[in-house]
């Protein structure tokens, strides 16, 4: 378990909390963005993680500074310690509209429901402090309703599921090709739509990246390697397209 301080300048942190999954459950990096004295946790994880990174993050900045808390989707390894952050913290939860009524089945108290917030489709710009966050529209990557936080000040993107590597030992890309063998699998079962990985190559383009940083696995830390990433998306055809002979009723 460990931080790494991907970024920091006046007052504004982009810090990687990476290694606290363990045993059977699927690694998971969290992410916390701090400026001035607001901090927002993404995807805060499950519940053996939560009072690991409660500590990591309360070494790192005051916990009642702790306003906010980004969920990309609805998955467990996500949203299951939902539940703990808001009776533990004064913050807010921000999901896509779709889950909201889905979050609660996490065994959300009825005194916090009022601090779950919705995003839009269409995503949003949020300010942190004195920074501005974008949440970028990720939709059917893997989740139909899904985000990303794109952080304008380090320009790094937290690209959620998208760009998950499973079984690398290492925390930052090197050899994009040599890394490509850890992303694959998941990528070519998790990610639907062609369709939609190329609308995202095209949408992400359009931002000054300096790393991108997925929720699980090793991360992209130069503007060559998430070019090199986005080029990989966009020609990665769909699970969906590319399962066609399974659909038959089983012998």
């Amino acid at each position: 378990m460990g931080e790494r301080v991907l970024f920091e300048q006046d007052g504004h942190k982009f810090v990687l909390l990476e290694g606290f999954g363990h045993g059977e459950m699927v690694p998971t990096n969290q992410v916390l963005i701090y400026d001035g004295s607001e901090g927002m946790l993404l995807d805060p994880g499950g519940h053996k993680v939560h009072y690991d990174l409660m500590d990591a993050i309360s070494a790192l900045m005051p916990i009642n500074q702790l306003k906010y808390l980004f969920y990309s989707h609805q998955d467990p390894d996500i949203v299951a310690a939902i539940n703990a952050w808001l009776m533990l913290t004064e913050a807010d939860a921000l999901i896509s509209n779709l889950w909201l009524r889905f979050v609660p089945h996490f065994g959300v108290d009825e005194l916090m429901i009022s601090r779950l917030k919705g995003i839009p489709d269409e995503g949003m710009r949020f300010q942190l402090g004195s920074s501005e966050l974008i949440f970028v529209p990720g939709h059917f990557l893997h989740s139909c309703g899904n985000f990303q936080v794109y952080d304008v000040k380090s320009k790094i993107l937290f690209s959620g599921d998208l760009g998950a590597s499973i079984g690398p030992d290492y925390v930052e890309v090197t050899d994009f090709d040599a890394h490509v063998q850890y992303m694959e699998g998941f990528h070519r079962r998790y990610m639907p739509s062609g369709h939609a990985n190329r609308q995202w190559a095209a949408m992400v383009r359009e931002l000054d990246i300096e790393m991108i940083v997925p929720q699980h696995g090793a991360i992209f830390t130069t503007p060559e390697l998430c070019t090199r990433f986005i080029d990989w998306v966009d020609g990665l055809p769909g699970a969906a397209e590319s399962m066609a002979e399974v659909y038959r009723i089983p012998a």
